[in-house]
């Protein structure tokens, strides 16, 4: 059983469906609890999904919990919900437990997973209780916090899988207490979208894809990226603009206006990872799953990561791999037409041949297995 609550965009839902397809591509039979706002893509993974009451975030302080109507969720909502999981929980009797990037992060999910973490504990049937975290973290900033994550990890977890790998990012670089975690601690690799071929036959190799993620956040890039094209050395091959579904109708049809004719804008593809293979150079943010697709590809890139409300673990991803020569960042703040354009021509230059353990999903399956296999002797 794997619980993931996404709040904003869905990488992490999207990380954790792949997970999930290689602990099933291993014998698990694998239920996903999900309490974000559903995908309607995600159904078609052929994992089953158990839907909560969906809650995402107000905003990128993640600071309000808001109902599927775009209310403040309140104690009734949060009692009801709890009950639902717990009886998720009981009526599947995982042998495996999974929590989705908790305790690391998703406090205020607590009302839930300390109920469900406690379940667990003391259920003879469920031998291995498992965290699931991505290579770098939000570090946290009030006192006492990082101590707070590492007694629930030693408390309630027999292990934390960290989707990185060491080379390019240690998990000490954003959680300044892991020495305290050390001995529960495997470095899984990336999970890496493997790429199913591309779908549009008429895309244009080649070209520059430019995207933004799943959230709202990303519209200045795409409207800076079309003004930016003019200035650059790729000025003459095909860019292609993808937009989320959370910016609206009437920004888009702005942005198919200050495009023209010569660059194709629409909405995201889910064929994504597949175009990337395809791509000259990609210009985006620093999201887990667009940072692993770039580096599956091989692709040069350019990238601008999330900086609202002090999130700095785009930021983090991104210095790591241009330190490594692998990409070119270039700051939220100093983003403009010039500044992309110059970006975009240093990454040119770039070489792509970075070794990274892109096999997250597949390690991670072959060792829950192990460990569950060990668990039972």
């Amino acid at each position: 059983m794997i619980y993931v609550q996404h709040l904003l965009g869905v990488g992490h839902l999207q990380r954790t469906l792949q997970l999930a397809v290689a602990l099933q591509q291993q014998g698990f039979r694998v239920e996903l609890v999900s309490g974000g706002r559903p995908l309607v893509k995600a159904n078609q993974s052929g994992i089953s999904i158990h839907q909560l009451p969906p809650a995402y975030s107000a905003d990128a302080s993640f600071s309000r919990l808001l109902d599927a109507s775009g209310n403040e969720v309140d104690e009734t909502w949060r009692t009801s919900r709890r009950a639902q999981l717990l009886d998720l929980f009981e009526r599947l009797s995982p042998r495996v437990l999974i929590t989705e990037t908790f305790p690391f992060g998703r406090r205020m999910m607590r009302f839930e997973l300390l109920p469900l973490l406690a379940s667990a504990r003391d259920n003879p049937d469920c031998l291995q209780v498992i965290s699931s975290i991505r290579d770098i973290l939000q570090p946290k900033s009030k006192p006492g916090r990082n101590q707070e994550i590492c007694e629930l990890v030693k408390h309630y977890y027999d292990h934390v899988l960290v989707h990185g790998d060491p080379s390019i990012a240690s998990l000490e670089d954003s959680f300044a207490a892991t020495a305290e975690i050390r001995d529960k601690i495997y470095y899984s690799g990336y999970i890496c979208q493997a790429s199913a071929g591309v779908t549009d036959h008429h895309a244009t190799p080649g070209e520059v894809l430019v995207s933004a993620g799943g959230s709202d956040t990303g519209l200045r890039i795409l409207e800076t990226a079309i003004a930016a094209r003019a200035l650059t050395r790729l000025a003459h091959i095909d860019w292609r603009i993808l937009v989320s579904p959370a910016i609206d109708d009437a920004a888009f049809r702005r942005l198919q206006r200050l495009a023209g004719k010569s660059t194709t804008v629409e909405r995201n593809r889910e064929d994504f990872a597949a175009m990337m293979q395809r791509a000259s150079l990609s210009i985006s943010q620093a999201g887990y799953n667009t940072v692993t697709d770039i580096l599956g590809a091989r692709v040069r890139a350019v990238v601008i990561p999330f900086a609202e409300a002090g999130e700095i673990e785009q930021t983090l991803r991104a210095r790591r791999l241009q330190a490594c020569g692998r990409l070119v960042m270039l700051e939220a703040d100093r983003l403009s037409a010039t500044n992309l354009a110059r970006a975009v021509d240093r990454a040119l230059e770039l070489d792509t041949s970075l070794a990274v353990n892109l096999d997250g999903a597949a390690h991670s399956a072959t060792r829950i297995a192990a460990w569950l296999q060990a668990a039972q002797t």
